[in-house]
């Protein structure tokens, strides 16, 4: 452990009932300034379309980060030896207005990244990802993509709308925010209006790997063929936590059968390691509908993972 670098606050320093609010109970701070990499809350849930609540979720997530420590056991990850991390807090959105909430979302991240700090985001809907990945377009152009959900969210549109947690990813394609070439999809499933819901990505140069391609599997093999396609460029990671079944993550708004383990979900994340992730982002926890936490600590749990296979990281 270095004392250059901010460290989580240890569980025999103060008990882990107590202490900061914050990520992994980190020191905070108000800007990215002089930081490698940031935790950032985006409490946002007027973009959702079934169970609200995702509002909660980074109060929620950062509540059960408490539990964890700064060491990688299974992978020998030591994130704080090697990179300048911190909370800064929430990004203030509009709880009245889903067009206002999403510009400030994207002012907020462009302030992120002018710093050169890789951002990860407690969701909040997945509405957020379309303003995030507006704001890496300006810094690192179209961005290689790796989404982990149950739903493809292309929609074309929802009661009208264009901008819901649905529609991020027909609206990064039609603004040309991602390389199309290297965008993977996992864990898609359950029932849809039509064939072109998991086609149309398809259409346009995804790698769609539904859930059903999962099931009983290590994802290991999935992810090497993943690092080949989506590596050569800046890659963003976007994990929706209803990509998991919801045995394992109930706390969400549009929960579906037949999904993955939190162990793929493990190896889906370690398995980004090398790759040039820019940032990533865990979404649509909704903490009413999981009262006992669960939820939230597998999303905390997923976001620590997120930091450990940030460029840079050390392992010992």
């Amino acid at each position: 452990m270095s004392e250059r670098f901010n460290q989580p606050l240890g569980g025999n320093e103060m008990p882990r009932f107590g202490g900061p609010g914050t990520m992994m109970r980190l020191p905070a701070q108000a800007t990215a300034e002089g930081l490698d990499a940031c935790f950032v809350g985006v409490p946002l849930d007027i973009g959702t379309s079934n169970r609200s609540g995702t509002r909660f979720g980074p109060r929620q997530i950062r509540a059960e980060s408490a539990l964890l420590r700064p060491y990688n056991m299974a992978t020998r990850a030591a994130p704080f030896d090697g990179l300048q991390v911190a909370d800064i807090g929430d990004v203030a959105t509009n709880p009245y207005d889903l067009e206002k909430s999403v510009a400030i979302i994207e002012a907020a991240y462009d302030a992120i990244l002018v710093h050169g700090c890789r951002p990860l985001t407690l969701g909040g809907d997945h509405t957020l990802t379309l303003p995030v990945l507006r704001a890496m377009r300006r810094r690192h152009g179209p961005v290689g993509l790796i989404h982990v959900d149950a739903h493809a969210d292309i929609n074309e549109t929802m009661f009208g709308e264009r901008v819901a947690h649905g529609t991020p990813f027909r609206r990064a394609v039609e603004e040309e925010l991602l390389d199309t070439g290297r965008v993977v999809q996992i864990g898609l499933r359950g029932t849809g209006y039509a064939a072109d819901d998991f086609d149309w990505p398809r259409r346009q140069g995804f790698r769609v790997v539904q859930a059903e391609e999962c099931w009983h599997r290590s994802l290991a093999t999935l992810m090497a063929e993943v690092r080949e396609q989506v590596g050569g460029g800046p890659v963003y990671l976007s994990f929706d936590i209803d990509s998991l079944d919801p045995a394992f993550a109930p706390g969400t708004g549009t929960p579906e059968i037949g999904g993955l383990t939190i162990m793929q979900g493990l190896e889906i994340v370690r398995g980004c390691r090398g790759l040039d992730l820019v940032g990533g982002d865990l979404v649509e926890v909704s903490p009413p509908y999981d009262p006992a936490g669960t939820t939230a600590l597998v999303g905390a749990n997923l976001l620590f993972e997120m930091l450990c296979v940030l460029p840079g990281v050390a392992e010992r």
